[in-house]
């Protein structure tokens, strides 16, 4: 799977209480915080069948909440963009 043009941040952008925009952090694209794991990277695990709960495992600075609210925030932007397509 090819990845996406990213959003980068030019100013620090916090998003919930785990996902980060910081253009000191892996050239302004969304990172779990305190970290420079990519959330896209992340979710892209998830979606090709990596449980949630192994995420730590393979990341271990990634708790299994972050991926939650990753997860969360992707809903709601998903139905976001259905609501506007619509």
């Amino acid at each position: 799977m090819m990845r996406p043009k990213q959003i980068r941040s030019k100013q620090r952008i916090e998003i919930g209480k785990y996902l980060v925009m910081d253009p000191e952090i892996y050239h302004g694209e969304l990172t779990f915080k305190g970290t420079r794991v990519p959330v896209d990277v992340v979710l892209t695990y998830v979606v090709k069948g990596m449980s949630i709960n192994e995420v730590p495992e393979n990341w271990p600075d990634v708790s299994v909440e972050a991926v939650r609210e990753a997860l969360a925030i992707a809903k709601e932007a998903l139905l976001e963009k259905c609501k506007k397509a619509a």
